[in-house]
């Protein structure tokens, strides 16, 4: 028994290091030959000659390279052609945490793409940025509108006005219409989790017990919520011909979630072993899904910790 409860706290406190460098990964020496770099598999370049060989719309922007205009999205983006760097900057200061709207997937079918970004800051004053008005308008087709997504329900989103964030206004957005689909975040997803993890570890044998206890986690009404958001964006793209802004508060999240998963729907080559790992290169890894708080404990830490959430585990749910 003292055995036991020592294994279980050296797990405890190895998922809880304090650095980064102390994780495993750091100290990981293969014991077979590399065929492949894994980190050098899918870059953006590689992803942009795709785009290029269908599009001419579209360019590789490198004015992150130095990740001063926004740490959690990558060195290299894809944004439209009109738009100059200097506009992208003026763009960053205008969403949260920098997260200017970029390229997440192109629709060879009919030239609709899916863009994502994190909310405007917009607050209680309504502040503009045509900047950023010019840049998601350049996303348009002559004569069609667009669509923007929010991940977040009407009254979160005015709520978060009042902290500075926002959405996007009609009256500055005419060509846009707004959608609000609301998708849960950290501590209930989290709670939800423990729950789940509890009703699959119960013994007792009772169905009637575990479909109980299945509906009062809630994880099928979060995989519910998401897909539909994320079907609800595919049919944007492929049936009505618009263009769609994807975002919620950070856009890190619930953002990744619905943009990556309707590129799953839309993209055959998304569905393939090589396009699936693309896929999460480029949506959640490269995009700046924050992993280590996300993920650091999953369902079984005896302490809660404020952002973690079972957000990448929620996707993998979706796809499944």
């Amino acid at each position: 028994m003292e055995e036991s409860l020592n294994i279980a706290s050296s797990i405890e406190a190895l998922s809880t290091l304090d650095s980064i460098t102390l994780m495993y990964p750091f100290f990981y020496r293969p014991m077979f030959e590399v065929i492949e770099d894994g980190w050098h598999s899918f870059l953006p370049e590689s992803e942009f000659e795709l785009l290029n060989s269908v599009t001419n719309e579209w360019r590789l922007s490198y004015i992150n390279k130095d990740f001063s205009v926004c740490s959690s999205y990558p060195p290299v983006v894809t944004v439209p052609k009109s738009i100059d760097d200097e506009s992208l900057c003026k763009v960053a200061t205008f969403r949260h945490g920098g997260r200017f709207p970029v390229l997440s997937y192109y629709h060879k079918k009919n030239g609709m793409v899916i863009m994502r970004s994190s909310q405007p800051l917009t607050g209680t004053n309504g502040r503009r940025c045509k900047e950023d008005e010019k840049l998601i308008n350049a996303t348009l087709r002559a004569g069609k509108r667009g669509y923007i997504i929010d991940t977040r329900s009407l009254n979160v989103a005015q709520q978060a006005r009042a902290k500075g964030g926002g959405f996007e206004q009609e009256v500055h957005y005419s060509q846009w219409r707004r959608i609000h689909k609301s998708i849960e975040r950290y501590n209930i997803l989290q709670e939800s989790l423990i729950k789940l993890v509890e009703a699959c570890n119960d013994q007792s044998h009772n169905m009637d017990r575990w479909l109980s206890k299945l509906e009062a986690s809630n994880w099928l009404t979060h995989i519910k919520e998401i897909l539909t958001t994320a079907c609800l964006a595919a049919q944007c793209i492929d049936r009505e011909g618009a263009s769609v802004l994807i975002h919620g508060t950070e856009g890190t999240d619930s953002t990744l979630q619905v943009t990556s998963l309707a590129q799953i729907i839309l993209d055959p080559r998304c569905r393939t072993i090589r396009g699936f790992e693309a896929l999460i290169e480029r949506e959640w890894r490269q995009a700046g899904h924050p992993f280590q708080q996300r993920c650091a404990q999953s369902a079984y830490s005896n302490s809660k910790q404020k952002w973690e959430a079972p957000v990448f585990l929620l996707f993998l749910d979706c796809v499944w």
